[in-house]
């Protein structure tokens, strides 16, 4: 592990937070390292670039890494939904379904093959290969009284639990996750709009929990309360996991560790700050260990104090995915039509 650079506090985080413009330029000539602890990236604005002209992106929604090694990453531009690197940033594929709001992207290795499970906030949710044939299709909930016709149905996101259940959040609906078998079965759904412990304020995303050989448990984006929550398999409440001033996105498990993308942080409850996103790093025990591009993580009597973005790196962060060296790659929402930005361990 490379020397550790101390970081100067700013002083006035709303202005950075604000209209900054940052000058990326600065920060690869500078070399910028950001995180904490043990958790420290030096900054690749220019990993995932490509042309626009050929290859355009509006958001770069989300990312995984297949078992090649390969990083498969989601856009909204319906004339390329997927895009897929390699670990240098160069273009593989590209593959569409012509989905102009593609949004959630999940990986599941099903022994013989693996499967994307894709999901566009217009309403469909869809189980393809990794090279774009459509395997099934889940029902809109309307369509078989799920859902009743006045409520909203706008998903976000899947996973899928080792027994092959798929869960589902409707993150910009009606706020539930819905429970299907392996078959495709509808189960339950659980959650709902509402500031309870078991309801959610945009229910973005969703994962399954199996680190250190525990019982598999999901945890749930609550993204307008600053936190994760945990529930049982079968939707039962277990416990919040309070981020202060982070509005984090999907969780993304890799080895004993929790990573997400923050797509905005705040001063004061629920004022989204535009442009001011960052990554944050739980460690096993679910405690904040590093923020790259955010405030040093600190507890006082055991409580998580508020964070914010320090430093003008990021826009909004929508989701983050994980290597094998622990590298990070960075997709954004509202980024102005920018690429991956990848954050090289150091």
């Amino acid at each position: 592990m490379n020397s550790r650079r101390k970081f100067i506090q700013n002083s006035s985080l709303i202005g950075l937070a604000m209209s900054i413009k940052p000058d990326f330029s600065l920060f690869e000539k500078q070399d910028q390292i950001l995180g904490h602890g043990d958790f420290k990236y030096k900054v690749d604005m220019k990993w995932g670039n490509l042309d626009p002209t050929k290859v355009p992106v509006v958001n770069c929604h989300e990312m995984v890494m297949d078992r090649k090694g390969r990083m498969i990453m989601l856009t909204d531009e319906a004339k390329n939904n997927v895009i897929i690197y390699d670990q240098s940033g160069k273009l593989l594929d590209t593959w569409t379904l012509g989905l102009k709001s593609g949004h959630g992207l999940t990986l599941v290795d099903e022994g013989d093959a693996e499967y994307l499970w894709v999901v566009d906030n217009g309403g469909r949710v869809l189980k393809t290969t990794l090279d774009g044939k459509i395997i099934t299709e889940i029902k809109n909930p309307k369509e078989v009284g799920i859902y009743s016709e006045d409520m909203r149905w706008t998903p976000t996101e899947t996973t899928v639990a080792p027994n092959g259940d798929l869960y589902i959040a409707d993150g910009y609906g009606s706020q539930y996750f819905l429970h299907y078998d392996s078959d495709g079965n509808f189960i339950r759904k659980f959650g709902g709009d509402g500031h309870g412990d078991a309801q959610f304020k945009t229910a973005h995303g969703i994962t399954v929990d199996q680190r250190g050989g525990a019982a598999p448990t999901l945890i749930c984006t609550s993204r307008g309360h600053n936190s994760f929550k945990r529930f049982s398999m079968d939707g039962e409440y277990i416990e919040t996991m309070f981020l202060p001033g982070a509005f984090v996105c999907r969780p993304v498990i890799h080895g004993e560790n929790l990573y997400a993308g923050v797509c905005w942080s705040r001063l004061k409850y629920l004022e989204q700050m535009p442009d001011s996103g960052f990554v944050t790093i739980l460690d096993k025990n679910n405690k904040v260990v590093s923020n790259p591009g955010g405030t040093a993580p600190e507890y006082k009597n055991g409580e998580l104090q508020l964070m914010v973005q320090s430093e003008p790196v990021f826009k909004h962060c929508h989701d983050v995915c994980i290597d094998q060296d622990e590298n990070i790659y960075v997709c954004q929402w509202n980024a102005g039509k920018t690429y991956p930005i990848k954050l090289t361990r150091v």
